[in-house]
């Protein structure tokens, strides 16, 4: 049985507006964490006059990795903030790849800070490196707030470890997300000893007053965005579950109700993090996206089976009450600067594309959708697809292996066969990360720039 969506022209006549793309602001907000760590480093150079042997240059190579761990934190936090401006108009993956790699240099400068400045003290005592692990002990026993610092580096160790790619794709996804969680704990046990021993802030007070103030908007921002907006969401909206409804064997989608769900905001290419408040998924949430184009009365989520989240959907009732953030991601049509479209979908990827499909404004010809499936009986939407297509004067192409399990050849060679003029589309991409590093890589041998290829994806 397949779920059918209608309102495919009216959700067009609310993107039916001249092509304006709206431009990412990357590349501006790197510029600014650039000049950021920059002014960092300015702190510690106007306040360090001289430094007259190799115990002063151990000390002051801790200082410089200490504040720009303390400032890369703030960093990894607002990440973590679920900023709409980052969030729709960066991208929910690039915010997450910067988050993965900010965590990634913090955990470095972090290790780094305490080894230089513990070695640094010990010589400073007329001790030697081999007395490091017991100036450490001494050190916490005895500086101010050095215990909570000892306490917050190792959660931020024990947070690095599980993300360590063979560790992560070990642990269950809820086990490594509330692990993940206690990066909120390691920075505010981190941050008050930057404050009390930090010579920097001791000798500048408003080097202290920026620290406060850049700490105190990044924690408003979480409070706002992770904590009171999806409360606010929730009590409007008021959503559940209206029924589950087997796609294809193991996949399933989701309908759920709520009041004024168009005020939500949400586009087509979206997702949400979907929480439901049934025995054993109350304390996990998930990202998926949307199927279908938002509606008043009800939005769906198609979803395969691959995990032990995904497969408990199938276990929903109607009725059960639904928590939900979002709407987040930047794969929409505002993404758009030509008039032809090619989407590309591998497997459960296809339910942004069908969204797409069905609203992305454009005349006969103009819209193309390749989905690419193992078996045609992997092919979930067929059927909404092809009714889609028909009403639209839009392509439809499947690519499915063989009966003898060859793969079909998407090649740049026959992408141009299919798409004479791919190189004028603009393409939409979603799917398992190897499927879409080939497209990606056939797309630019066929000649569509990597400004006009489209995709988000969450490996990392």
């Amino acid at each position: 049985m397949t779920t059918t969506l209608a309102g495919g022209r009216a959700a067009r006549r609310q993107t039916m507006r001249r092509i304006r793309p709206r431009r990412s602001p990357a590349t501006a907000l790197l510029l600014a964490v650039g000049a950021g760590a920059v002014g960092v480093l300015w702190l510690w150079w106007h306040n360090t006059p001289s430094i007259a042997d190799n115990n002063g240059k151990i000390l002051n190579a801790g200082r410089i990795t200490g504040l720009l761990a303390g400032y890369l934190m703030a960093l990894v936090v607002l990440q973590m903030a679920r900023v709409p401006a980052l969030e729709r108009r960066v991208g929910s993956d690039r915010v997450a790849r910067w988050h993965a790699m900010s965590g990634r240099y913090t955990l470095s400068l972090i290790v780094a800070h305490v080894f230089l400045t513990m070695w640094g003290y010990a010589l400073q005592a007329g001790k030697s490196l081999g007395d490091i692990v017991q100036q450490t002990i001494d050190s916490i026993n005895q500086l101010p707030d050095m215990g909570k610092a000892a306490i917050g580096a190792g959660l931020f160790v024990l947070i690095g470890l599980t993300s360590i790619a063979p560790v992560r794709r070990r642990l269950p996804y809820d086990t490594w997300y509330h692990v993940h969680l206690l990066t909120y704990a390691a920075v505010f046990l981190t941050f008050w000893h930057q404050i009390t021993t930090g010579n920097d802030f001791a000798v500048e007070p408003m080097a202290k007053t920026f620290w406060y103030a850049l700490y105190g908007v990044v924690t408003a921002l979480v409070l706002w965005y992770r904590i009171l907006t999806p409360i606010r969401l929730n009590l409007r909206h008021r959503m559940r579950v209206e029924a589950v409804i087997e796609e294809t064997p193991g996949i399933v989608s989701v309908l759920i109700g709520g009041r004024k769900l168009h005020r939500m905001g949400a586009e087509a290419g979206q997702f949400f993090r979907w929480r439901f408040l049934a025995p054993g998924m109350r304390f996990s949430s998930h990202p998926y996206s949307l199927s279908a184009a938002p509606r008043p009365d009800v939005l769906r989520i198609t979803v395969k089976a691959i995990g032990d989240h995904s497969a408990r959907l199938r276990e929903l009732t109607p009725g059960t009450r639904v928590w939900a953030e979002g709407p987040y991601g930047a794969m929409t049509a505002q993404r758009r600067s030509r008039g032809k479209v090619l989407l590309v979908a591998g497997g459960v990827g296809i339910t942004p594309m069908r969204a797409l499909f069905e609203t992305l404004p454009g005349a006969s010809g103009d819209i193309t959708l390749l989905y690419r499936a193992n078996t045609t009986q992997d092919l979930a939407l067929w059927d909404e697809l092809a009714a889609i297509a028909d009403d639209r004067g839009a392509r439809l192409m499947y690519a499915v292996n063989s009966p003898d399990g060859e793969r079909p050849d998407i090649s740049a060679e026959r992408l141009k066969q299919k798409l004479p003029d791919i190189d004028k589309h603009d393409v939409f991409m979603c799917g398992p990360a190897g499927f879409a590093q080939t497209v990606y890589e056939a797309l630019r041998g066929a000649g569509v720039p990597a400004r006009r290829i489209h995709h988000e994806s969450f490996e990392m």
